[in-house]
């Protein structure tokens, strides 16, 4: 019995797993998620607001992003961006500028902190 909870629970975790990575893998251009400041932002994807929720613990430093998908877009596209991540292969940051919803530290500041993005390749 033992065995057989362990080979479910291998399982369900496996399957969750593959879902969660599954999710960001097949998002298409543009799609946006939330996810605590803890989580890495994935290769493809940049910050785009950040804030302070209790989901994802307390403090005064802003610990919650939104992160929007870059890949797939057409060579030409401008979007705007937190300066919080680097810009994917084939974007070019082309301006900086200060962006409210970016600031990431616990000392927000007025300096640039926000990218406008071009794809190039």
């Amino acid at each position: 019995m033992i065995r057989l909870r362990s080979a479910v629970l291998t399982l369900g975790c496996t399957a969750a797993a593959l879902t969660l990575t599954m999710g960001t893998a097949q998002a298409a251009p543009g799609d946006t998620s939330t996810s605590c400041s803890s989580s890495l932002t994935p290769g493809g994807f940049v910050d785009v607001q950040w804030w302070n929720s209790a989901g994802c613990g307390s403090g005064f430093t802003p610990n919650t992003k939104k992160i929007m998908q870059l890949t797939g877009y057409p060579v030409g596209t401008v979007v705007n961006a937190c300066a919080s991540t680097w810009p994917p292969t084939g974007w070019t940051i082309v301006s900086t500028y200060y962006g409210s919803g970016c600031n990431y530290s616990a000392v927000p500041s007025l300096e640039k902190n926000s990218w406008q993005l071009k794809r190039v390749s």
